[in-house]
């Protein structure tokens, strides 16, 4: 990955957390790793627990951030989740969610959250 959509991702996940905590919402981590792989955030939306990925996209040459997502994603997104939710022995209800961040320069142009990406 060059360092430049290096850049670009830290930005849209630092924008992603933003617009979560304006929803109320409690960041828990931040790139959360284990063997099974890593996700961008976790975060408590009430009583849920949500595992974040954030994609951000400057323009549409590679498609939107939505498209982003693969079911190979969403595997590995689970494979994370559920070991997060066994380590820090959480009974409570939890979710897949993506947030979209399209940027235009240096400013965000809009972010979507979609919760429950798997249903």
């Amino acid at each position: 990955m060059t360092r430049s959509r290096q850049q670009t991702g830290k930005w849209g996940e630092e924008q992603a957390a933003q617009h979560l905590l304006s929803q109320g919402c409690e960041v828990l981590e931040r790139n959360w790793r284990c063997p099974a792989g890593e996700v961008d955030l976790v975060v408590r939306d009430g009583t849920w627990l949500a595992f974040v990925e954030v994609r951000t996209r400057r323009g549409q040459r590679l498609g939107t951030p939505e498209e982003s997502i693969t079911p190979r994603k969403l595997a590995h997104m689970v494979a994370v989740a559920e070991t997060y939710v066994y380590e820090n022995a959480w009974d409570g209800d939890w979710r897949l969610d993506v947030v979209a961040v399209r940027a235009r320069g240096q400013a965000v142009e809009s972010i979507e959250w979609y919760r429950n990406v798997t249903q």
